[in-house]
């Protein structure tokens, strides 16, 4: 029989953290179970081919959710990474960290010990920021020797320039970092690239661990947790059709998304009690939250014509790529090693909102998540969308089948707020396009096109063409052993369950601004430290950065 000290189901963002933190020290052993396989190839390797993985079976688990009712019933793509390094392996490579303000509402509803100054360490600890030609970025504020290789893209496309100008010109302000003191304005983006290729947490974290005799991966579906008097004792998984079980001596721990871990809670028999009976499964722990609370971010590419010829689309065609790809294999360098996400903002949407609530993502081209030219002609677009929705939605089980797919409801757009915030982010991003800094580029709006001004006609656009940002979490909801709809307590056990956690971005008490890859790992590197019992990192006194008018702006004052 196989066994370990600790048996982790997920070798993705935060799975591979906790799989490198447990062994460190050699006094534990680690068994990490991926149902996915290799990261080995140009696909996952390249930064600039990040549309391919994540549209590719063998690399992601293919879920769609259900028809949502407010986008016109359409099935929105919802990937996650089957292989190891998990969604960092497939993911677009941005590094947020998220706002002080997310962490502390954690901690205000019931995550003791998730606050800003709680987690702010970890962030450190996890992460080599390297900035400015140097390692550290904002003195005090960033790691310098963490596995995480974190950089700034080259930013050689003046419309990068033009982003960050225009932002300035409309009055929301530049900031430095966004990853440091102040989130709030328009700069650089960050990217886990390193040395010209994508930076997964498998190479951060886990291929540096399965190098140790105490850490081994076992490539296989895992199907349930098993549990003997209210105890997790091990995992039953099923490899090359034959069914097994690997005993966890201490604790299982899930890191398998917010769409798999509430999903393997469930066909272990935890879960709301009324949905388990349905399909045939015993209840051993009657917990409604599992699998609810399920949130994202939605966004629309919001596109303008280039006048000069100097945009991506020029690097579409055939042979075009074939340079860029022989660049990056050969030498490491060109286009090939960037995401070329390479510019962003973060702003608020009105006065009276104390942090930023809408993200823009820039790109020196019209073209689509999945590479596809949307426009035939030079262009140049910004993802934008809100960061709090209140929409929430919940993941369930379609049988009892291991296999089968999860149902999967965001009830996206369900609040009236939601088309509010949505309609002043897609008219802001107009304002930013508007700006002097893009006269010599700009030429007519693409999408959603001139025509489309009034709130009806904007809620059709958006209604039509809003997709996913890829950030699904709160499905096993972190908070106060006492409350009844949290999943897991501060310290990431399960709640009413000995011997088994939660740690992914499922545990979530709320999505984070931004981008989730950051704070998945840093949820591992967190994670790790409560289960060897160790004393978490001392918290931060650094004050991050507010605007101190925000009550009365959304802009910066004028000087």
């Amino acid at each position: 029989m196989m066994q370990a000290d600790f048996v982790i189901i997920g070798a993705g963002s935060a799975g591979s953290a906790m799989a490198a933190r447990l062994s460190e020290d050699g006094k534990h052993s680690v068994i990490v179970i991926e149902h996915g396989g290799s990261d080995f190839g140009p696909f996952i390797q390249m930064p600039a081919a990040l549309s391919y993985p994540m549209n590719m079976g063998l690399y992601d688990w293919g879920y769609t959710t259900e028809p949502e009712p407010n986008l016109g019933n359409r099935r929105l793509a919802a990937p996650r990474g089957k292989v190891i390094g998990g969604s960092s392996s497939i993911n677009g490579m941005v590094f947020v960290r998220g706002h002080a303000g997310d962490f502390n509402h954690w901690a205000d509803q019931g995550a003791t010990g998730w606050s800003f100054a709680d987690v702010l360490p970890y962030f450190k600890r996890m992460e080599t920021s390297h900035q400015n030609g140097g390692i550290g970025g904002e003195e005090g504020w960033r790691g310098t020797d963490g596995p995480l290789h974190v950089q700034r893209g080259p930013a050689e496309n003046p419309l990068f320039a033009a982003f960050i100008e225009a932002g300035r010109q409309a009055g929301y302000g530049v900031t430095d970092d966004y990853n440091g003191s102040r989130q709030e304005g328009f700069g650089l983006m960050e990217q886990t690239i390193h040395k010209g290729q994508r930076w997964s947490t498998a190479e951060a974290y886990l291929k540096p661990a399965l190098k140790r005799k105490n850490v081994s991966l076992v490539r296989a579906l895992a199907r349930r947790v098993v549990i003997k008097n209210q105890r997790a004792t091990g995992v039953e998984i099923e490899r090359g059709g034959t069914m097994e079980t690997i005993s966890a001596k201490r604790e299982v721990i899930i890191a398998a998304s917010a769409f798999n871990s509430p999903k393997l809670l469930m066909l272990s028999g935890i879960g709301p009690g009324a949905h388990l009976a349905e399909h045939g499964i015993d209840v051993i722990a009657d917990r409604p939250g599992v699998g609810a609370n399920l949130q994202d971010h939605l966004e629309v590419y919001i596109q303008q014509e280039c006048i000069q010829p100097i945009t991506l689309y020029s690097k579409l065609n055939l042979f075009s790529k074939a340079i860029i790809g022989a660049q990056w294999l050969f030498l490491r360098r060109g286009l090939g090693t960037s995401n070329q996400f390479e510019a962003c903002g973060f702003i608020r949407s009105e006065a009276g909102v104390p942090y930023p609530d809408i993200q823009f993502h820039f790109l020196p081209g019209a073209i689509r998540y999945d590479g596809k030219a949307a426009a035939p002609m030079h262009g140049f677009q910004a993802h934008v969308g809100p960061m709090r929705s209140a929409s929430r939605g919940d993941v369930r089980l379609r049988s009892g089948d291991a296999k089968a797919a999860p149902v999967i409801r965001f009830n996206y757009m369900s609040h009236a707020e939601d088309w509010q915030e949505f309609r002043r982010a897609v008219r802001i991003t107009r304002e930013v396009f508007a700006q002097a800094a893009f006269d010599p580029y700009r030429g007519m709006e693409i999408q959603p096109g001139a025509d489309v001004q009034s709130d009806d006609e904007l809620d059709g656009f958006i209604r039509e063409h809003a997709e996913s940002a890829y950030h699904p979490c709160g499905t096993c909801r972190m908070g106060r052993a006492d409350d009844a709809t949290a999943v897991v307590d501060p310290e990431t056990r399960v709640i009413g369950v000995d011997g088994l956690r939660v740690a992914d971005s499922s545990i979530f008490p709320r999505v984070t601004n931004g981008n989730l890859n950051g704070p998945s790992i840093m949820t591992g590197e967190k994670a790790a430290d409560h289960i060897l019992g160790r004393t978490p990192l001392p918290p931060s006194n650094l004050e991050p950065w507010t605007n101190p008018d925000w009550r009365e702006t959304d802009r910066l004052q004028p000087a």
